[in-house]
């Protein structure tokens, strides 16, 4: 038997348990900042493994702490907790009891694999130094992740480095894939009201149509992207509403238009930000209309350490072998808020498989109505973070 098996061997006596609690987690979904229900379930669990609880950081936030020997090393392990706020369509018992509500991100098996291995290193302390297990509410959007940081969490709890890790449905049951640097974009919004001047449907010159130039908004900030952009850089500018008018023959005095900007460095959102400013201000001048932006920077960019990247994928490569591990993984434009702790510690965040289409029923992609986490990548993830635990904090 090799040594990858022995340690996902090593924690599927877990599995059932595990199990249980991310089937009760994904039926009860509760949204950002409101994850009450979870927290709990998380402060008990930590509670009953003998482990240190805090509780309220971030509202909801709970952090377990766990020491073993004598040493003062500390690392951080974090999980997200919240759902979305979208309607599931899957029919099995475990589905969302609540309505509008749903886990379809795999926060429920995150949080399960980090309790199944505070639960296991609880038990068996074969390592030296303290670990803190963060369960962060409000990832999907709430920042939790910058509100932590902000209220102290690495005052309170020091860490020499932070992990984070998030399953990923087309990777195989096992894989791992990472990368030093951007691994994930950054995400802004961005609110554009174009203000005209009504008119009847039929007798357009008596007004400035905002619809119009609206329209012609949307098409040029494709510009941006195209003609604007170093071609080696990257970003998406992506408008995903619009919204004017109520009747049928009547030209509206207003139209909104609402959207997401993604990047990976700092000088691209402020360029993006300058010229999105300056097309729509201008095109609107140009219709005789006007636009007033509003540009708002959620999450920066997540980028993974080098030092700390390449560790992380030498314990993967220990527990699932060479072969299952990429450590030069594509950048995607997706972004996450585990991203704020990053900019405070170093760290790295990894995908972990969440099965390929024949290895899961369903195997959609996150953020779908149809999705469910991968109960077979819970003895994986948890025996990831113990192997972490044990190689950065070795046993004296």
């Amino acid at each position: 038997m090799t040594k990858a098996v022995t340690k996902v061997e090593e924690l599927r006596p877990l599995s059932q348990a595990m199990r249980a609690l991310r089937r009760d987690i994904h039926a009860h979904p509760e949204l950002a900042f409101e994850e009450n229900r979870t927290a709990a379930i998380v402060a008990k669990e930590l509670a009953g493994y003998g482990i240190d609880v805090h509780t309220g950081l971030a509202k909801t936030g709970v952090v377990g702490t766990l020491r073993a020997g004598k040493g003062m090393r500390s690392i951080g392990l974090r999980a997200d907790m919240d759902a979305l706020p979208m309607q599931e369509h899957n029919h099995f018992e475990h589905r969302s009891r609540n309505d509008g509500k749903m886990h379809a991100c795999g926060h429920d098996g995150h949080t399960a694999m980090l309790l199944g291995a505070a639960k296991h290193l609880a038990a068996t302390k074969r390592f030296d130094g303290v670990v803190h297990f963060i369960f962060q509410p409000a990832e999907e959007g709430g920042g939790g992740g910058r509100e932590m940081v902000e209220q102290g969490l690495f005052d309170r709890f020091p860490v020499e480095a932070v992990y984070g890790m998030h399953n990923w449905p087309g990777m195989a049951v096992g894989e791992f894939a990472m990368r030093p640097g951007p691994m994930m974009a950054s995400s802004d919004t961005v609110e554009i009201i174009v203000r005209g001047r009504g008119a009847h449907g039929a007798l357009p010159h008596h007004g400035a149509d905002p619809i119009t130039a609206g329209a012609a908004i949307v098409q040029s900030l494709q510009t941006i992207v195209s003609r604007n952009l170093d071609p080696i850089d990257t970003a998406v500018i992506s408008i995903t509403q619009f919204h004017g008018g109520d009747a049928w023959n009547v030209i509206p005095a207003e139209v909104v238009l609402r959207g997401t900007v993604r990047a990976f460095r700092e000088q691209t959102q402020t360029m993006i930000e300058k010229r999105i400013r300056e097309i729509a201000e201008n095109i609107a001048i140009a219709h005789g209309a006007r636009a007033e932006v509003h540009y708002k920077r959620q999450y920066p960019a997540l980028e993974n350490s080098a030092a700390e990247t390449r560790f992380c994928a030498d314990v993967a490569r220990e527990l699932s072998g060479a072969d299952r591990v990429n450590a030069n993984f594509p950048p995607i434009m997706a972004s996450e808020d585990f991203a704020f702790m990053l900019l405070a510690k170093p760290g790295c965040y990894v995908f972990t498989g969440n099965g390929t289409a024949d290895q899961h029923a369903g195997g959609c992609m996150l953020h779908n109505p149809g999705y469910d986490f991968n109960d077979e990548a819970l003895p994986v993830g948890a025996a990831y973070w113990v192997s972490l635990v044990e190689k950065a904090l070795p046993a004296a």
